[in-house]
């Protein structure tokens, strides 16, 4: 259990009751709120939830693995026997084979073994984005939970439209700390997708 844990079993009756606001009360007109849950399309409190869900520690696991499969593929390709002493077209033709074939392996852009550390490469870099979103959501949900909006909807009864202001004020917080790190996570895909398909020169 890391700190965004426990700040979300501390934090989860104000989550509800940012979503039940906005649910039913809404936010006021031209609020940032609105930007950012048109961004996310979740209520804050589930926003966070799902942030939450995401467990680096089961991607991480996976590593270790892959990069084994990665090797054992290089290994498989050095295995190949030689001709030898064989000659002839029946040699070349075996040699052409060995070589494409050590090639699909490992040590060709599209090799099983390249694309198995691409695929080690890419884990490494979701389990560091996981860690980093869960810390920064970490670190807003403490933000807000220290405001006065806080107390506003977690205290004694307030006048509707000061409840809508308080709501929209954290949401906006945490709906732009997921939209962001949300955002991070397009750009590390989009960065794998072009590695692994380059333009043609």
């Amino acid at each position: 259990m890391d700190r965004l844990d426990q700040l979300l079993t501390v934090a989860n009756p104000l989550l509800t009751r940012v979503d039940d606001v906005l649910s039913t009360v809404g936010a006021p007109g031209g609020h940032d709120v609105w930007a950012e849950l048109r961004r996310v399309r979740l209520l804050p409190g589930d926003a966070a939830r799902a942030v939450a869900g995401l467990r680096p520690t089961a991607i991480l696991d996976s590593v270790p693995e892959l990069r084994a499969d990665a090797r054992a593929y290089a290994d498989l390709a050095d295995a190949l026997p030689l001709p030898g002493e064989w000659s002839g077209a029946a040699a070349d033709a075996y040699e052409q084979a060995r070589r494409s074939t050590a090639e699909r392996l490992h040590g060709g852009p599209d090799s099983l073994g390249e694309r198995m550390e691409a695929t080690a490469d890419l884990a490494d870099a979701l389990t560091g984005w996981m860690l980093g979103a869960r810390a920064d959501l970490a670190e807003s949900l403490a933000e807000v939970c220290l405001t006065t909006e806080a107390l506003t909807l977690t205290g004694s009864a307030h006048p509707p439209g000061q409840e809508a202001g308080a709501a929209a004020a954290i949401g906006a917080i945490l709906l732009r700390t997921v939209a962001d790190s949300y955002d991070r996570a397009e750009d590390l895909l989009d960065d794998y997708v072009r590695l692994q398909n380059p333009l043609p020169v």
